[in-house]
């Protein structure tokens, strides 16, 4: 391996340079730097060349031209097993740049920031480092290219184990991570430009996704599983999750959580949402969190028993104590009995809630406890696609972000909701958004009572969710994510004892859903809009 003997180290980001660049010095390695990492490394009584004065050629148009030059470019790609190339390089007086330390101008960081502007987007927009970046990287058995400030020190350990040499297998992990460091910022770029033309969606997706962890399997044991984040999200989201406490997430954990967290989002009041194989079985709001979560998981205990909660609100000791508090779990239970929960997500834990969690035995080591900032509607990134992946492509479509306002519903129905029944209907609503299609909820008092999920047919749901309610149904909503295609659906409704639906309208035969609905004495709004999620 040969030594490293010139380096070029010009970054932004100057986190541990100069520190690095010491390192670099204990081996005689010179360097050479340009503008505020020059001065800086000057100022740590470091050694530097400026570029301007190895190339001979002045930093021009405002800093943009000052590493495009051939000294600089040759040095870098010069392939140094290759006599021609080493000929070329002598007769034009350009040495072997053996690393090259590099980080970019902060593009996406600029384009987060409030009120950012065109002009300002495209002056953060790197043109020298992404160009050294990859001739270096294109030149990976000859020359090492750094930029992440997190291997300064293993690649320092690495040279001083070694004598002054970086290995090829360094070298190669190297390139790749900084190929993959240019194309996520050519992503962002793109990106940013086409959501400034809104002319619907871009003709081509890039995706860049950072792996945060491998997972111990997919959906079964004989799948792989590993999880991958976006770049620079700001929502608070499972993709800016913190995992607290508890076993390895797994897959099926992870959709799960981001399912309850998805539907928590869309209420205000203190609410908790129980979630299991991506459907929630339980929801309830209440004037506290204790209260809410004492309704969401008695909507189903049976289906709640190993599932995800989340919760809109911090979690108290208060709120601690009720969710470990033992339940009946079972049809026949005679009393309260053991249960456990796979995970909890929430905007925050006291130190004294963390305590009584994680503290309850088996089951509190192994619950995996999870952390989001707080948020606000706002916070919500409504110019995010939602993806599918299918075999062979994938499926883009907006967001469903669509609420429930009641300017825009039209009763159909001779009797009208009443207050209660109306704010029933909204939960419901913002319930079956989540729900697998054919999705039928019931309601009663800001609480799901029943829940007919992913039935091939619209009447199996209904009878479902009647089931599953059971007594409660009596008093209950419903809310039904597509038309009623027949009346049916709407007479078992009735015959559980539903007073109320919302739906979506739309089908040839919705004056048989009307009729069968004022047969029964119910209200029935319909709301313009479907809710499918398959």
């Amino acid at each position: 391996m040969a030594k490293i003997q010139l380096a070029l180290v010009s970054v932004w980001d100057k986190t541990g340079v100069a520190e690095f660049a010491a390192g670099l010095a204990e081996f005689g390695v010179e360097m050479l730097s340009t503008g505020g990492t020059a001065r800086l490394l000057r100022e740590r009584g470091i050694k530097v060349t400026e570029v301007s004065d190895y190339t001979g050629f002045p930093e021009m148009l405002d800093g943009r031209v000052k590493t495009l030059h051939p000294k600089i470019h040759g040095g870098l790609l010069g392939m140094r097993d290759k006599a021609e190339h080493r000929e070329q390089m002598g007769k034009h007086g350009i040495r072997p740049i053996d690393m090259v330390v590099v980080n970019l101008y902060p593009f996406e960081a600029t384009i987060a920031k409030p009120g950012v502007t065109l002009e300002d987007a495209i002056e953060n927009i790197d043109i020298g480092g992404p160009t050294m970046i990859r001739s270096a990287s294109k030149n990976y058995k000859h020359v090492a290219v750094v930029t992440n400030p997190a291997r300064y020190q293993s690649i320092v350990a690495e040279m001083r184990a070694s004598g002054g040499s970086v290995s090829e297998r360094t070298r190669f992990e190297l390139a790749a991570e900084a190929f993959r460091l240019t194309g996520g910022y050519d992503t962002a770029i793109t990106n940013y430009l086409h959501g400034l033309e809104a002319k619907g969606f871009p003709s081509l997706i890039t995706l860049s996704l950072t792996k945060r962890q491998e997972l111990r399997y997919g959906e079964n044991p004989h799948q792989k599983g590993a999880f991958y984040v976006e770049r620079r999200v700001t929502e608070p989201s499972i993709g800016t999750a913190e995992q607290l406490s508890g076993k390895e997430l797994s897959y099926n954990n992870l959709l799960d959580l981001n399912a309850a967290l998805e539907l928590v989002k869309e209420f205000d009041a203190p609410t908790a949402v129980v979630i299991k194989h991506n459907n929630p079985c339980g929801v309830g709001s209440e004037a506290t969190l204790g209260e809410a979560f004492r309704k969401a998981y008695s909507g189903d205990p049976q289906s709640a028993f190993g599932g995800i909660v989340a919760l809109n609100r911090p979690v108290d000791a208060a709120v601690a104590e009720e969710i470990i508090r033992p339940r009946v779990v079972g049809e026949d239970a005679p009393a309260p009995t053991g249960y456990f929960l796979e995970g909890i997500i929430a905007p925050g834990y006291s130190d004294e809630a963390l305590k009584i969690l994680t503290s309850r035995g088996k089951w509190g080591k192994e619950v995996r406890l999870m952390r989001v900032r707080p948020w606000r509607r706002e916070d919500v990134d409504a110019a995010a696609l939602d993806m599918k992946r299918v075999v062979g492509g994938m499926l883009v479509q907006t967001r469903d972000l669509a609420g429930f306002d009641p300017a825009k519903l039209k009763t159909v129905t001779k009797r009208a909701p009443t207050e209660r029944e109306l704010a029933d209907l909204r939960f419901a609503w913002l319930v079956c958004k989540h729900v697998k299609s054919n999705a039928i909820v019931f309601v009663k008092d800001s609480m799901v009572t029943g829940v007919g999920a992913g039935q091939m047919s619209r009447l199996d749901s209904v009878f479902i969710a009647a089931k599953k309610a059971g007594s409660r149904a009596k008093g209950s909503v419903l809310g039904s994510d597509a038309f009623f295609p027949f009346r049916d659906g709407i007479d078992e409704a009735a015959k559980a004892g539903i007073t109320a639906i919302a739906q979506p309208g739309g089908s040839a035969r919705d004056a048989d859903a009307i009729a069968a609905a004022n047969e029964h004495g119910m209200a029935m709004v319909f709301t313009g809009e479907r809710h499918f999620r398959h």
